[in-house]
């Protein structure tokens, strides 16, 4: 099953975590992380539901996160966020979805 689930909750932002955004960017570029276990993850053109559908991650599908930016509200088996994950060029999924581990940024933003 693929998966865009979205739930509305506010238009508020998160800050990014972490003073040294530079060692965050070398960090996140050496590390992959999982989609959720038993979910094909809907890869978006841009940060929300809206954005045109580029392709779909299959189950067990792991990805590298080049940068990150608030966008569109999605509730996921990792809780409710509005951090979307940049996985190449043109290429968006969201946060709610990949165990990064952490409830905020883990990359530089977009």
């Amino acid at each position: 099953m693929s998966v865009d689930q979205v739930r509305n909750i506010g238009d508020g932002e998160e800050e990014a975590a972490g003073a040294d955004g530079g060692a965050v960017a070398a960090t996140a570029a050496l590390l992959s992380y999982p989609v959720a276990p038993g979910y094909r993850l809907n890869v978006r053109s841009g940060p929300g539901t809206n954005y045109r559908l580029v392709r779909v991650l299959s189950e067990g599908s792991r990805v590298s996160i080049h940068c990150q930016r608030p966008g569109e509200w999605v509730s996921g088996p990792y809780g409710t966020s509005n951090i979307w994950d940049n996985i190449g060029s043109g290429q968006y999924v969201s946060d709610a979805y990949i165990r990064t581990g952490s409830d905020g940024y883990v990359a530089p933003r977009c």
